[in-house]
């Protein structure tokens, strides 16, 4: 019988910029929008690393993240 040891999900997000809103304002609300997730995933208490977070010269940000998969545990994944 086989059983999960660990796991983890590597992810790549892009939060674009919204449609419609100017270039300033636009930049700030992806910029919370960024923080609303960081936000969740501690509040829901996913295990995660995040491992680069890069604002685009275009105002989107591009973050890379490691988190646990499910409740599996994550061994160490995230050392």
């Amino acid at each position: 019988m086989k059983r999960i040891q660990a796991a983890c999900i590597c992810q790549t997000l892009r939060f674009a910029l919204p449609d419609g809103t100017e270039a300033g304002n636009a930049a700030e609300i992806t910029r919370q929008e960024v923080a609303q997730y960081k936000k969740g995933l501690e509040e829901k208490r996913i295990r995660h690393k995040i491992v680069s977070e890069q604002e685009q010269p275009d105002g989107s940000v591009v973050l890379k993240i490691i988190k646990q998969y499910n409740a599996s545990p994550v061994g160490d994944y995230l050392n």
